[in-house]
């Protein structure tokens, strides 16, 4: 297992993965995420946080990273001290690995190196399965943010309430 960055020429690769969680959020929840913004993903790529799991050569994970996350997080000392987990997405080929616990061991490795303090990850307020699943993964509930319109995050984002975890480092 390798984790690396994404690089442009993973970008179709990227998104036909989003369309497939898409597919697989259809059947699980009655919430599922909207298209995401090519400019967005690209400039995460850009800027090194958008990343990959290889599993002998194969995309079996990607995930992105953020530094800030005021707009749902607050702009608080500690959304300074942080990175924020998002949009993680299993390879259907390699669903039931558990991506989480490998992705928070190396997010605990990543934010000592970066001088970070949390990891932080949200979902929907009422997905009591993800909910469960980011808590026995070693992940705190924090409590729940109801959403207001942001033209700076995803459209799925929108007047939605969030649960919100975090774990130390």
């Amino acid at each position: 297992m390798v984790f690396a960055n994404n690089t442009l020429e993973d970008i179709d690769q990227i998104f036909a993965l989003y369309d497939a969680a898409v597919a697989f959020q259809k059947t699980k929840f009655n919430k599922y995420w909207l298209p995401f913004d090519r400019k967005m993903i690209e400039s995460e790529i850009h800027e090194h946080r958008h990343f990959k799991i290889l599993i002998e050569d194969q995309t079996a994970c990607i995930f992105s990273l953020s530094f800030d996350d005021a707009i749902i997080w607050g702009d608080d000392e500690q959304n300074h001290a942080s990175i924020y987990i998002h949009r993680i997405v299993t390879n259907p080929i390699f669903r039931g690995y558990r991506f989480l616990t490998y992705i928070k061991n190396w997010a605990l490795n990543y934010g000592a190196l970066h001088n970070k303090k949390l990891i932080r990850m949200d979902t929907w307020g009422d997905n009591q399965k993800l909910i469960d699943y980011y808590v026995q993964s070693g992940f705190t509930f924090i409590g729940l943010k109801q959403m207001e319109k942001a033209a700076n995050l995803p459209d799925h984002y929108q007047d939605i309430s969030l649960s919100l975890f975090e774990i130390k480092i």
